[in-house]
């Protein structure tokens, strides 16, 4: 008899997978959050997975902040087409219109942090009841408190300390009608097993991910790209730099990092020697506080 040895990929896919299917079976109405970066296109990749042949069973949804790149944008876009799945884009310009939330002012002013209130509110205008996420617990200090079925209350709200067991992979996804449960199918993932297997399963991401030229300026220790979003001030120099962003999100608080690498494998070999998480090195929106992102994930954000 011949033995089959399983990667740590193929651990990893296979959990990933075993709870998609979870959900797919115990839920009513799931989506799968897509911002078209690296971690939410893994995710469709195992969706795919998950069901095939069938089509992916849930809707995906963007919370558009209207500050992206383009190159992004298109690739959301292409992508949901491939696959003819639903494209939800619930947009934070539309709340501010609405006044469901107050722009930010300012040199440091970001939309990023409205998202929490586009979000709740596109669970609730459609009933979802699972929400799948791309976060990972080597991100950051809040995500890595995060159970793999993250229980939020009627207001959307989360609190570390009222979460569920999960013995032995079983999830509980008993909820009450306006409470919902966020779903991180990918937590025990880390930025290098990302990377490994979108090398392995040839996975489309979008061109930023990888060294391009691009007009760059420093600010707070990051090299933040030229964009409409943003003012450059007068002491802050434009330079044209090959860079490359390890994570995707808005335009106005993600930086880049200088890189020659322009496939996967070289990715991986940076990954492999970084000793700083992408949201650590290239997110403002995360230097803000130590708690940061948990006061942020206790308001409803991802």
């Amino acid at each position: 008899m011949t033995e089959t040895t399983l990667s740590h990929l193929d651990a990893l896919e296979a959990e990933s997978i075993h709870v998609m299917r979870e959900v797919a079976a115990e839920f009513e109405r799931p989506v799968l959050l897509f911002s078209g970066g690296k971690d939410s296109a893994v995710m469709l990749r195992l969706a795919e997975k998950a069901f095939w042949p069938a089509r992916v069973p849930f809707p995906l949804m963007h919370v558009d902040t209207g500050h992206n790149f383009d190159e992004v944008i298109q690739y959301r876009d292409r992508e949901a087409e491939r696959l003819g799945v639903p494209l939800i884009v619930a947009s934070v310009q539309q709340s501010i219109d609405d006044g469901r939330a107050i722009e930010e002012k300012g040199l440091k002013a970001t939309r990023n942090r409205l998202q929490s209130v586009t979000l709740l509110d596109a669970i609730e205008e459609h009933a979802f009841d699972a929400v799948f996420g791309g976060g990972r617990r080597d991100e950051d200090k809040a995500r890595a408190k995060e159970r793999v079925y993250s229980f939020r209350d009627e207001f959307g709200q989360w609190d570390p300390k009222n979460q569920r067991p999960e013995l032995w992979n079983l999830y509980n996804g008993r909820h009450r009608k306006g409470e919902h449960i966020r779903v991180f199918p990918i937590s025990n993932w880390t930025e290098l097993d990302v990377w490994q297997y979108i090398e392995r399963e040839s996975i489309e991401l979008p061109s930023i991910y990888y060294s391009h030229k691009r007009d760059v300026f420093r600010r707070d220790g990051m090299l933040l790209a030229v964009t409409p979003y943003v003012t450059v001030l007068d002491d802050e120099e434009v330079e044209h730099l090959t860079v490359r962003f390890r994570t995707v999100g808005d335009a106005t608080c993600t930086g880049s990092v200088q890189s020659s690498a322009s496939s996967p494998a070289e990715v991986i070999i940076e990954v492999a020697a970084s000793r700083i998480t992408e949201r650590g090195e290239t997110r403002a929106d995360d230097k803000f506080s130590e708690a940061g992102m948990e006061d942020r994930k206790r308001e409803g954000y991802f």
